[in-house]
């Protein structure tokens, strides 16, 4: 079973037996929430849908997107990702991982962001038991 390691250069630091998650954060300018919607696969993480609060600056609606309840959900179409690298600072709030409902900061797992550690990489991994130590989401 594949599960979601999260590290850096093919270092797992954690990871997750899941086959479905949401990432989210907050646009550090806009302070709009911004989701997305990820299957873990054997070949990487598939994207499978986007959602955001609004527009602003750097954050282009595209066009095929549809508004409902105040959101718009949209499509992308990209080649699996692995790995999928999301930068990290102090300075922004940080990212949620959710899965079944629950979500989590990855300051949970990690610590806060740090200025000398400004990425982090999420993958899909064969067995996550046995990569890292099993985490669960609270």
């Amino acid at each position: 079973m594949s599960g979601l390691c999260v590290g850096l250069a093919g270092v797992a630091w954690f990871s997750l037996s899941l086959q479905n998650f949401t990432l989210a954060w907050q646009h550090s300018v806009e302070k709009i929430r911004w989701e997305e919607d990820y299957h873990v696969t054997p070949a990487g993480l598939v994207l499978r849908e986007a959602r955001v609060r609004g527009n602003g600056a750097g954050m282009e609606i595209p066009d095929d997107a549809q508004l409902r309840d105040g959101t718009w959900h949209y499509h992308r179409r990209l080649p699996p990702l692995q790995p999928l690298r999301a930068g990290r600072t102090p300075e922004a709030v940080d990212y949620q991982l959710c899965a079944d409902g629950r979500c989590q900061q990855l300051s949970y797992w990690l610590g806060p962001p740090k200025k000398d550690i400004a990425a982090v990489d999420l993958w899909a991994c064969e067995s996550a038991s046995t990569i890292a130590p099993q985490m669960v989401l609270p």
